[in-house]
């Protein structure tokens, strides 16, 4: 079935114009027809570059158009509630970019908003660590390669944040980011597609580097989001857990996570887009890199999945807005339990 497919963009961040445009323009019977970006000379360039037949002067025109079936929310976490609930009122289809929302309650109404038009697709991008590895990972764990899973590591910790005369960075601005602290959520998607649920959280935050320069203003501006958090968590079977993360670390350990069990381990690094994985048990000298054919390698499908979901041919699941709601709710008590200074339980009280 090839039903023809109207989108528009709001906004076209980096993570648009790299994957979600020319993964969209590859389907047959899809076509992008307007955007609508920060600025009028900022959607003539996007419009120029891809060949998009329309720009259009504000998110809300766009979304109110009769000419769009669907729309792909391409902003910063501070405008994806708003246009989400928007879209699906006016009966448009919604893909929206990473992270869900700024915060629980927005991400909240965002689930609302869709359980009251069932029959519009709504989707989150979802995290792209361990797409690739992702199928291999989960036969090993159906196959009880690690026995009963006993801890859990998640490390992303890189220099990101470390030169303070750097700009401020919109995921250092509490505004336009909310709660969604360094890789915390993304990192926290990809191991709970191995890893049992949370139920409790201990978490500690620091700002090392507490101002940057703003040149459009030329003064100092105070930074809004940690930049060095870690977390202790327990998760369901008594399942215990460790995330490091940080923006400020030298030569850090980058993107990782370690499943550790009673028979084996599996770790998975991931590295300039690449997917590492070694794996070991009891009578092993060492971990071994795990050799994954190619047919058996996941990849990224949002754009087919997107489209596949809104002519009836599958259900979302990677990233559908239940899943979306859990990790914001895991970063909203990581966040409370930082504030307090003291473990929050899981799930978050109404």
């Amino acid at each position: 079935m090839s039903e023809s497919i109207r989108i528009g963009l709001i906004g076209a961040g980096e993570n648009t114009r790299v994957r979600h445009i020319p993964g969209l323009q590859a389907i047959d019977g899809v076509e992008i027809t307007a955007v609508a970006n920060s600025t009028a000379e900022s959607s003539q360039r996007v419009a120029d570059e891809f060949g998009i037949p329309q720009t259009i002067g504000t998110w809300q025109e766009l979304v109110a158009s009769p000419e769009i079936d669907a729309v792909v929310i391409g902003t910063w976490p501070n405008l994806h509630c708003e246009v989400t609930c928007a879209a699906l009122e006016a009966g448009k289809h919604v893909l929206t970019e990473a992270r869900m929302a700024r915060n629980l309650a927005e991400a909240n109404q965002m689930l609302e908003a869709s359980k009251a038009h069932p029959e519009l697709v709504a989707q989150v991008v979802p995290s792209p660590f361990g797409l690739e590895c992702g199928p291999a990972i989960t036969s090993l764990l159906k196959a009880h390669f690690l026995g009963d899973l006993r801890e859990a590591i998640v490390l992303g910790a890189n220099d990101q944040f470390w030169d303070y005369s750097k700009p401020l960075h919109p995921r250092q601005d509490a505004e336009l980011s909310g709660k969604n602290t360094l890789a915390l959520g993304i990192l926290h998607e990809s191991l709970m597609r191995w890893a049992p649920e949370p139920v409790q959280v201990f978490a500690q935050a620091e700002l090392f580097e507490p101002t940057r320069p703003l040149p459009e203003e030329n003064c100092f501006v105070d930074v809004g989001v940690p930049d060095s958090l870690q977390i202790v968590a327990e998760l369901k079977g008594g399942v215990r857990c460790m995330y490091h993360l940080s923006g400020v670390t030298l030569f850090g350990p980058g993107m990782q996570i370690h499943l550790y069990g009673s028979r084996g381990t599996i770790k998975v690094e991931f590295v300039d887009g690449q997917e590492k994985v070694s794996c070991g048990r009891a009578d092993d000298k060492e971990l071994q890199i795990m050799e994954i054919p190619e047919e058996e390698k996941g990849s990224w499908n949002v754009e087919q999945d997107f489209v596949d979901a809104i002519r009836g041919n599958k259900k979302v699941t990677l990233t559908d807005f239940r899943t979306g709601v859990k990790y914001m709710e895991f970063v909203e008590a990581v966040s409370r339990s930082a504030e307090a200074n003291a473990p929050v339980p899981l799930p978050l009280e109404s």
